[in-house]
């Protein structure tokens, strides 16, 4: 599925200000590969959250090159340094979000932490769809949080998208459940499964994850079709590891980047990418409801680099 995407040019300069022209600028650095251009180069990408395995992986890359002659110079360095980055990201590219060619709804499961932008991402996710054409059901499966089964309520109203709620501190699978069932009766295309935020060291709400999870996946064959982890875009490399607890009690297919206009540091991009190969497929980049977009390879790295 292609979604609707925004102009080329705005993506650009977003990239540019969220890497904090970390590399744009590199051809700045001093003309000789020597120790002290390594090390700032080092530390710029560390600066910019790229991570410390990306940015061994880059600094390794960058050194070899170097050691064969084939690097010297800022305007060298900044082609080498994007070539492996596109590499990393080609890794993770997916095409698009997945749609179910079969009978029923297309099902996305969504998850993350508290205080994430997760349910707001939920409501941003629906107007994307409903603005390319599609129908939308929304499963209100946070039955703790107070007040949230009334803003995703409010959120749904405004978008055009379908609700179904269950009772407050109820089962959230038996809400994701019921959501399916309606989803299939009225031949809905998305259904959209909003979880409770929960932190991943919280054995207890884990398990209640995988338990929706399994409910979803015996309730329609091929379910659910995306499992998209919400993730900060300003808490930085913390990121990582809350990738590593959701991979033990789901699967996720994608990462929603949430308040990407909120950070300098869009290095984080690349760090997933070459961390767990798991694609970033939507970014946050506004308080609106139509600031969500899908995440363009190409653009990051027009962004980043500074390309004309």
């Amino acid at each position: 599925m292609r979604l609707f995407r925004t102009a080329e040019e705005g993506r650009k300069s977003l990239w540019k200000r969220v890497v904090d022209l970390a590399l744009t600028d590199v051809t700045v650095l001093a003309g000789g590969m020597d120790h002290e251009t390594l090390e700032q180069l080092e530390e710029r990408l560390l600066t910019a959250d790229f991570g410390v395995k990306a940015t061994l992986r880059l600094m390794e890359h960058v050194e070899e090159l170097a050691r064969r002659g084939k690097v010297s110079g800022g305007g060298r360095l900044r082609d080498a340094l994007r070539e492996e980055v596109a590499r990393i990201l080609d890794v993770a590219e997916g095409p698009g979000l997945a749609e179910n060619l079969g009978e029923g709804p297309t099902v996305y499961l969504i998850v993350g932490v508290n205080g994430v932008g997760k349910t707001t991402s939920v409501a941003k996710l629906a107007h994307l769809l409903t603005r390319a054409g599609k129908s939308v059901l929304v499963a209100a499966a946070d039955t703790y949080r107070a007040g949230a089964v009334s803003q995703l309520e409010e959120w749904a109203r405004r978008v055009g998208a379908d609700l179904v709620r269950g009772q407050e501190g109820g089962d959230p699978a038996a809400v994701a459940f019921d959501a399916l069932e309606a989803g299939v009766a009225r031949g809905t295309d998305v259904v959209l499964v909003d979880t409770a935020g929960r932190l991943h060291t919280h054995r207890g709400l884990m398990d209640e994850l995988r338990k929706v999870d399994r409910v979803i996946r015996r309730k329609l064959e091929g379910a659910p079709h995306e499992t998209l982890l919400v993730l900060d875009a300003t808490v930085g490399q913390n990121a990582i590891s809350q990738v590593r607890e959701f991979r033990e009690a789901v699967s996720p297919t994608g990462i929603v980047l949430a308040k990407l206009d909120s950070t300098a540091r869009g290095g984080i991009v690349v760090a997933l990418a070459e961390e767990f190969g798991i694609p970033v497929k939507l970014v946050g980049v506004g308080e609106a409801v139509d600031d969500l977009e899908p995440f363009d390879p190409e653009a990051f790295l027009a962004g980043v680099f500074g390309d004309s």
